[in-house]
């Protein structure tokens, strides 16, 4: 069992600081993302699924972009491109499977 109070959070880019946690087939990232900060456009082979918890995230999917506010999800297909920007102090939920071996930071 953990606490996800002992996870230490890495700030992945300026005002995007997450906590992971890996199975053997999936990762969980729990983020506390700064009003104003963007994360650039990328895409990567994992499926995500992307759940705002608190606050309003812009984000560009696939060259559609929208406002998500909490309580909103979105599935986000393996090799789409795919950027955001906090228009508020967000928290989100995000999974993705296969594994995102780029978040385990050597931590696990």
């Amino acid at each position: 069992m953990m606490h996800l109070n002992d996870i230490p959070a890495k700030e992945v880019v300026p005002g995007l600081f997450g906590k992971f946690v890996h199975g053997e087939q999936t990762t969980l990232g729990i983020w506390e993302i700064k009003k104003g900060s963007k994360l650039p456009e990328h895409e990567h082979e994992n499926e995500q699924i992307t759940f705002i918890v608190e606050g309003e995230l812009e984000m560009t999917i696939g060259g559609i972009t929208t406002v998500f506010k909490a309580g909103n999800l979105q599935v986000i297909p393996p090799h789409v491109l795919h950027s955001a920007t906090a228009l508020t102090d967000v928290k989100v939920i995000d999974t993705w499977t296969p594994v995102r071996e780029a978040y385990r930071f050597g931590l696990e």
